[in-house]
């Protein structure tokens, strides 16, 4: 890792290729909702001369560096200081109803991850931060240092899906007494001290869920992302598209559910006939979740554990 921030497009050709019946030769706009260092959305207006990209970003990081990046893009590029829930008031705000496209890549970005002092990473030390926006809100080491036992394990095991999560709260609550958490070198040390010798051979490195669960927490990505894709659906016209990333199967399930959802008749089973208004409103685009393909995989480590989902807009709600 470096303190240089690196960005490489995840499923950057299947992105547009999802994208291009919604929004090639015409006047269009597309919503990236996790901007991140901007790879997809400098691509997509690359590609796309008439298109518009707002991106939204919690990160001011972030958005300063896109900024940079797509200025050569001039006025079709418009940045937003938001959590990805915030999409409605962006949207109102720019006046605009209705878009052709929503992007979310989601979970922690390549920018958070390369720099050292964000906390997010734990292959190195630094401070326990872990906020996407760090001028507001919880630090990591605010949960670790004041959560009770149970309120520590059920972060654990529910946004970690950490099985020893009890045990290492014990840990982290024994050790807090002793000296407060700052940094996530202690952190690790306690983790590979609370985990089994038997649980550190499967599942990775022991402190991956623990960081993962910590992170969640911190920024709230499942329950925002569980009112932003309905959102997002909302804010498509008939024949736009949304295109999700997930890289975790927590998030995976929110989208999978969200769309499905959409996805289904709610007109009574055994009726002959589509009752009006009770039709699909969005049709699915893939089978089940898209993974990226080794040669992906080995130029782009990330890449490895992307779930893609996508879907189009077909009917308007009732």
């Amino acid at each position: 890792m470096t303190d240089r921030p690196q960005h490489e497009p995840v499923l950057l050709r299947r992105v547009l290729d999802l994208f291009d019946p919604a929004i090639a030769d015409r006047d269009a706009v597309l919503v990236d909702a996790t901007l991140g260092l901007g790879g997809h959305t400098d691509a997509l207006l690359s590609a796309y001369p008439r298109l518009t990209v707002v991106g939204l970003d919690r990160d001011p990081n972030a958005l300063a560096l896109s900024r940079d990046r797509l200025s050569r893009h001039g006025d079709r590029a418009h940045l937003v200081h938001t959590v990805y829930d915030g999409l409605p008031d962006a949207l109102s705000d720019l006046g605009l109803s209705r878009v052709d496209g929503v992007l979310f890549d989601l979970g922690v970005s390549s920018m958070q991850l390369d720099v050292a002092d964000r906390g997010f990473a734990y292959a190195r030390d630094a401070p326990l931060d872990m906020r996407m926006d760090q001028t507001t809100g919880l630090t990591a080491a605010d949960v670790l240092n004041t959560y009770t036992a149970g309120d520590l394990t059920r972060v654990l095991r529910d946004y970690g899906e950490e099985r020893f999560a009890s045990r290492i709260a014990r840990a982290v609550i024994t050790e807090r007494d002793r000296e407060p958490f700052t940094t996530s070198a202690r952190l690790v040390e306690l983790l590979y001290a609370a985990v089994p010798a038997a649980g550190r051979r499967t599942g990775g490195h022991p402190a991956k869920r623990t960081f993962q669960a910590l992170r969640i927490e911190v920024n709230a990505e499942l329950d925002v992302l569980r009112r932003a894709i309905p959102a997002a659906l909302t804010a498509l016209r008939v024949g736009g598209r949304i295109v999700v990333e997930a890289y975790q199967s927590l998030e995976d399930r929110i989208v999978k559910r969200a769309l499905a959802e959409l996805a289904t008749s709610t007109t009574p089973p055994g009726l002959p006939v589509e009752l009006p208004g009770h039709g699909p409103q969005v049709r699915l685009l893939t089978r089940g979740a898209e993974v990226a393909d080794d040669q992906e995989i080995e130029h782009n480590p990330r890449a490895q554990s992307v779930r893609l989902r996508a879907a189009e807009r077909i009917r308007e709600a009732s």
